[in-house]
């Protein structure tokens, strides 16, 4: 049976802390990033919705690109996570009805709002504090879909 000190237990605390203090600062910088490039601008993502605008077209397709290329390295050299645990990648059902409903939800939502839920955060840092119905409004569709998981196609 291990048995834990005070030593230990600081230790372990310390290391926490500064594991979660570097990816908060990493959020951050992110969010200040999101700010800067506009992406997060209600008039940026109107002007996308119009075809007014390529710049979150743009943006977007840069982040597709950077993920594919990520997710090709991950898998070619077996990279590791941060704690060293295996990455691992699950292939998913080919069914697009699911994916229909869920875009069109999502989408639905991004347009009425000006704002797509990850950089939710980062809008109400901005000042925007509007969207903190926005973001109100998230964790009770989150809750719900909790809810009523079992009941929808997956």
């Amino acid at each position: 049976m291990a048995t834990t000190t005070p030593d230990t237990t600081r230790t372990q605390s310390a290391t926490t802390v500064g594991f979660v203090a570097r990816y908060l600062a990493i959020g951050a910088y992110f969010g200040f990033v999101l700010v800067k490039a506009e992406v997060l601008s209600w008039y940026r993502i109107q002007e996308m919705f119009r075809f007014h605008s390529f710049h979150m077209y743009g943006v977007i397709g840069l982040a597709v690109v950077v993920g594919l290329v990520t997710v090709a390295l991950v898998k070619r050299y077996q990279l590791r996570a941060a704690d060293g645990s295996a990455i691992t990648f699950t292939d998913k059902d080919r069914s697009w009805a699911r994916y229909l409903l869920g875009g069109s939800l999502f989408g639905l939502g991004w347009a009425l709002t000006g704002a797509c839920p990850g950089p939710i955060a980062a809008l109400i840092g901005a000042g925007l504090t509007g969207f903190t119905v926005v973001l109100v409004a998230a964790v009770l569709g989150t809750y719900t879909y909790g809810l009523l998981r079992h009941r929808l196609p997956h």
